[in-house]
């Protein structure tokens, strides 16, 4: 089921500043507390939610990468032109913590080469 797509940008700082605070409130300092934040929350203008080319896709389950819908997407995503934006073996060229749920659209050639390839986008772009 889709949770959740596109994003204001007063809905993506707010989220981004709960994070913040959150790790703030866990005793990390300021500067530390945004670092953490940005591995599972981007600051508003910076979230592909905010550029309307993410959607965060989940089921019934809490665990999302055992079901049948997670490993339908797997196989079945790239041929409607999204990725797995996330993927757990990807964290360290991401940097970002796994995300099974946030898929991005990167239209079909694109996923259909990312996903034969076995590459991130970063990997993809060259940007790793």
């Amino acid at each position: 089921t889709p949770s959740s797509g596109y994003h204001s940008y007063s809905l993506q700082d707010s989220t981004y500043s709960r994070k913040v605070k959150y790790y703030i409130s866990q005793g990390l300092a300021a500067d530390a507390a945004e670092a953490e934040a940005k591995k599972k929350v981007f600051p508003a203008g910076a979230s592909e939610h905010n550029a309307g080319l993410a959607m965060d896709i989940v089921s019934a389950s809490s665990d999302f990468v055992n079901t049948k819908e997670y490993q339908w997407l797997v196989a079945n995503a790239y041929k409607y032109g999204f990725i797995e934006r996330y993927p757990e073996s990807k964290a360290a060229i991401t940097g970002i913590t796994s995300e099974p749920w946030h898929w991005r659209y990167v239209g079909a050639a694109a996923a259909k080469e990312i996903h034969e390839s076995g590459e991130c986008l970063e990997e993809y772009l060259g940007l790793a």
